[in-house]
């Protein structure tokens, strides 16, 4: 199967304009799992809650969800995309799956970076796999990748391509996913945006480089840093259910659970 993401600078609060760029650019790729950032409809850089509410959707009946929904119909394909999401009072970082046949699923962003912890509620979906055909996938929001705990539990669960929609600001991440997909031995797509935005003094500049890597920590595809890209690859989703490292080792089955209680504390 082929998996790609969409990388662009979305302009802050013009929703409408970021979904025609981000699905002009969308439809341009080939793949059979594409990937969009976080928040990509809105853009990021929020200065209070009543303006997080004013750009938030429900899910999925919001306008992102149903082109989503149009786009994935037509090119036949699976998307993963970062939105805000409205649910009653609450406000969530989501993502949402949706497929040829519409919506599938929303994942709520877990851990919660910096000023989103005033925004937003910390997710309360857990982190489910969703079966889409070609491969089993696993939702990652951003800051969910510090914490090795995400993806391993995806991974536990069957997962073998992680979509990974991402802000990033920090200069870590896109090398830490080669340890996290080594460690699990799955695939990661993530899909990062590239841009400056400078708010009430704050500004915040992205990292670009929006990355698919593999279960061996290769990085099959790096973009640049500064540029709208959309790129993808193939891959062979088998290649992420075996956890054999060598014909003694098998990745999964060698943990100690027994002694890992304390992580629990």
């Amino acid at each position: 199967m082929r998996v790609g993401f969409v990388q662009f600078d979305p302009k802050f609060g013009e929703i409408d304009l970021n979904i025609r760029k981000a699905m002009a650019l969308a439809e341009s790729g080939e793949a059979d799992l594409m990937v969009l950032p976080e928040f990509f409809n809105t853009g990021y850089l929020l200065a209070s809650k009543e303006e997080a509410f004013d750009l938030s959707e429900e899910i999925p009946r919001g306008k992102t969800t149903i082109a989503l929904c149009d786009l994935a119909a037509r090119k036949k394909m699976h998307i993963v995309a970062g939105l805000i999401e409205r649910a009653g009072d609450l406000l969530f970082n989501a993502a949402v799956l949706v497929g040829p046949n519409g919506y599938i699923a929303t994942y709520r962003k877990m851990h919660l970076f910096n000023e989103e912890k005033f925004w937003f509620s910390s997710g309360d979906l857990g982190f489910d796999v969703h079966d889409i055909g070609d491969c089993r996938v696993g939702i990652m929001i951003c800051f969910d990748w510090f914490f090795p705990e995400s993806m391993r539990i995806l991974a536990l669960k069957g997962a073998e391509v992680i979509c990974h929609s991402a802000n990033l600001v920090l200069p870590y991440c896109q090398d830490a996913m080669k340890v996290r997909c080594l460690e699990n031995r799955v695939y990661a797509v993530t899909a990062n945006r590239t841009g400056e935005e400078r708010r009430d003094g704050k500004c915040f500049r992205y990292t670009g480089k929006s990355q698919i890597t593999g279960p061996n920590a290769d990085i099959l595809y790096r973009a640049s840093d500064v540029v709208d890209e959309v790129g993808s690859v193939e891959i062979e989703p088998r290649q992420a259910r075996s956890k054999k490292i060598n014909v003694n080792n098998d990745l999964f089955a060698d943990r100690r659970i027994e002694y890992y209680g304390e992580l629990l504390k």
